[in-house]
């Protein structure tokens, strides 16, 4: 989870709310990971207590409940993917000479290759090392940035966010702040994955899951730090193409810590992007492809059949994610922000319907009533649920009515 989050929310997102508005987006940051917690623990939640994931736990409580999702989930998946494989390729870019375009088929291929022959396995052990690295480094970078000071002045003024002329990017910053909701479904199948390999006990599977969620928040705030630290006030601001946005990235970070450690910066954030990549893509492919089987199926088939069915659609999904993508790159080739900040927007637009099924689910009779949420949790679910609601409604009436 924490490699799906960290990726494009981090890397552009939160280090350009440090860049361009210093350090008063982090309590907005920090409220989103507060406001989101409850319909991201769902995921690990539900597969506990019941060893189902969430999407039967959808089924369940009605068809109708799972097409919502579905619908909703394959429109967010090729535009996540389309932006996503896209900051990959222009990281690099730093490395090939070659167009953020073709880059970005090269890498959707590595990532279906490796999905398709290493599967689970590949991926865990993938994610886990390329989170370590990143942490180390960035941490390292940020105290180095910490010890030599702000690059802005004393007399500088910090622009306000709290603008209307800003609101586009506070809502594409707290949209993918930590990740997609749908994420939450993307834990509950890695983690009936993981189960398959290993038994874990509900403390476990919570503790892994809270460990991944503070962590993501803990890196947000690292890298607008960083944004704050290196680039607001220095009167420069991050490019929009790719390839140019790539070199601003890593140069931030050599700029504190020494040219030498250029190429060492540039792969472990490729390393950090690409891992986003590939971890999204299996997300969507196994959500989307556990979809399909179970609305196929609708309990007419074994266990065992129904799980051979999924690996096969979950390859032709893979496949048409990926192919629809590139093609959904061509139209932004020369935008990577314009692009992320677009699929950030549709993430955040997304909030309200998937909490509302997550929070449908936790509150539901397919759970006994200590495994249902608490009214602590209940409560912070509905004002997550408001507050996303509140400023949906705003955004949509201010983009139709001016």
């Amino acid at each position: 989870m924490a490699a799906a989050a960290i990726g494009a929310s981090h890397l552009a997102a939160s280090t350009q709310a440090g860049a361009r508005f210093g350090w008063q987006l982090v309590g907005l940051i920090l409220l989103a990971h507060l406001l989101k917690y409850p319909f991201f623990k769902a995921g690990a939640s539900f597969t506990l207590a019941t060893g189902k994931s969430l999407q039967q736990g959808y089924l369940q409580q009605g068809k109708g409940y799972l097409y919502i999702f579905t619908a909703v989930n394959g429109l967010s998946a090729i535009a996540s993917i389309a932006g996503v494989s896209m900051l990959t390729a222009a990281m690099l870019s730093l490395f090939l000479p070659l167009s953020v375009n073709m880059l970005s088929g090269i890498v959707l291929t590595v990532c279906l290759i490796t999905l398709l022959i290493g599967q689970y396995k590949l991926l865990d052990g993938i994610t886990k090392l390329t989170m370590l690295c990143l942490l180390i480094i960035t941490c390292a970078a940020l105290l180095l940035a910490i010890l030599q000071g702000p690059v802005a002045d004393s007399v500088f003024v910090s622009p306000s966010p709290w603008q209307l002329a800003n609101m586009g990017f506070i809502i594409a910053l707290i949209g993918w702040m930590p990740a997609p909701i749908e994420v939450s479904c993307w834990n509950s199948l890695w983690l009936l994955e993981k189960q398959k390999q290993l038994p874990i006990t509900k403390r476990q599977g919570e503790i892994d899951f809270t460990i991944g969620y503070f962590l993501t928040a803990f890196l947000a705030i690292v890298f607008l730090s960083l944004g704050t630290l290196v680039m607001h006030g220095s009167g420069q601001s991050f490019e929009a193409e790719g390839s140019a946005f790539a070199n601003q990235l890593v140069n931030m970070y050599s700029q504190v810590m020494g040219s030498q450690f250029k190429w060492l910066i540039s792969s472990v954030a490729l390393l950090c992007i690409f891992s986003t990549t590939i971890t999204a893509l299996d997300g969507y492919g196994r959500t989307l492809g556990h979809s399909f089987s179970l609305l196929k199926s609708a309990g007419t088939t074994t266990a065992p059949q129904r799980e051979r069915r999924e690996q096969r659609i979950n390859a032709l999904i893979l496949v048409s994610i990926s192919l629809l993508a590139i093609t959904f790159i061509q139209f932004f080739s020369a935008a990577l922000l314009t692009l992320l900040q677009w699929v950030m927007t549709l993430a955040f637009l997304n909030t309200v319907i998937f909490g509302w099924l997550n929070l449908q689910l936790m509150t539901s009779n397919q759970l006994g009533k200590e495994q249902q949420f608490g009214q602590t949790m209940r409560a912070l679910a509905c004002i997550g649920l408001f507050f996303a609601a509140s400023i949906t409604a705003f955004f949509i009436f201010q983009a139709i009515f001016t």
